[in-house]
């Protein structure tokens, strides 16, 4: 066999196991229960796992208000305390203003290094939008707000689960709650667990607790 049609060969090789790929992650973006397939008590059932998520300060951190001052556990506590060194994310909600977050906290794909090392990701560093506020707030007042399109970016529940998955695809701040290097604490459960139980709620209509 020549070296032309080996090139040949190997290139066609190489763009199907590239479409496998795709094809993979179109599959895994698409809804995998339909609107009604899970009941009131189950979708409730999954909310409270997953407020147990969105509550833990690995994710409820950099969900702050309009000051824009990110909370900061430190490993081995459990009470939160005001960012140190009078870091905090401005108007532009990634320090631009004052200290960039990215001055500590690097645009990387690689593992998070054990604390007191900056946690990293694969996207930049940056609080989440002032609409989308977890700290402080109770169980019910962040279904709320995750649930109203106006609060959340827009999305539908199959919106809410593609948002995580594609997160997931930037190796972005939602999986890598799982994995902030050792010595830190982690939500419960797994990331795939996470994605499940928001499926699960959206099929159930996203009910939420009174």
């Amino acid at each position: 066999m020549n070296r032309s049609l080996i090139a040949v060969v190997l290139a066609a090789s190489s763009i199907a196991v590239l479409t496998g790929i795709v094809a993979a992650k179109d599959e895994t973006a698409r809804p995998a229960l339909p609107t009604g397939s899970v009941s009131r008590a189950e979708g409730l059932a999954a909310w409270k796992r997953i407020e147990a998520v969105v509550t833990h300060p690995r994710c409820a951190n950099c969900h702050v208000d309009a000051k824009a001052i990110p909370i900061w556990t430190p490993a081995g506590e459990t009470k939160p305390r005001v960012h140190g060194m009078n870091i905090h994310g401005g108007a532009s909600r990634i320090g631009t203003e004052a200290i960039p977050c990215s001055t500590c906290h690097m645009t990387s794909t690689q593992a998070n290094e054990p604390a007191p090392a900056p946690p990293r990701a694969g996207i930049d560093w940056q609080l989440a939008p002032v609409a989308f506020i977890w700290f402080g707030k109770s169980g019910a007042e962040i279904c709320a707000q995750m649930k109203d399109p106006k609060r959340n970016g827009g999305r539908d529940a199959a919106g809410l689960v593609d948002h995580l998955r594609h997160d997931a695809s930037l190796n972005g701040f939602i999986p890598r709650g799982w994995a902030p290097g050792a010595g830190r604490s982690t939500p419960p459960g797994t990331f795939e667990d996470h994605v499940k139980d928001m499926a699960m709620w959206g099929a159930a209509g996203q009910p939420c607790p009174n």
